[in-house]
């Protein structure tokens, strides 16, 4: 990824994360690795650890101590009615955003031809 869009993903990466969680709950490394699958290859795993003690701090999320079979019990984190809410938020934002960005795409596209 370039710089540019690292930028951007840090903007939106919340968001991400709780669209992640909204599918099923989820612990830290296996939010990484999907981000990873998705093509996202440059998201530090302690970029999402920081993410989701923010959420958890936030209220976003309920935490539950699952055990691990290797080493210490995992966090397992799940969306409450409070990060449904952010979520739906993010998802508003993003198509207003979209939207606008697109008119703007098109509206250069057209000046172009």
């Amino acid at each position: 990824m370039g710089r540019q869009t690292t930028e951007m993903l840090k903007g939106v990466l919340e968001g991400i994360v709780l669209a992640i969680l909204a599918r099923h709950p989820a612990y830290g490394y296996e939010i990484t690795a999907w981000l990873r699958d998705q093509g996202f290859s440059d998201i530090a795993e302690g970029t999402v650890y920081a993410l989701l003690l923010r959420v958890e701090q936030r209220g976003l999320v309920d935490v539950e101590k699952v055990p691990s079979e290797k080493g210490p019990p995992r966090k397992v984190y799940t969306l409450n009615a409070q990060g449904a809410a952010q979520l739906d938020e993010f998802w508003r934002t993003w198509s207003f955003l979209a939207d606008r960005l697109d008119r703007l795409h098109t509206h250069d596209d057209q000046k172009e031809n």
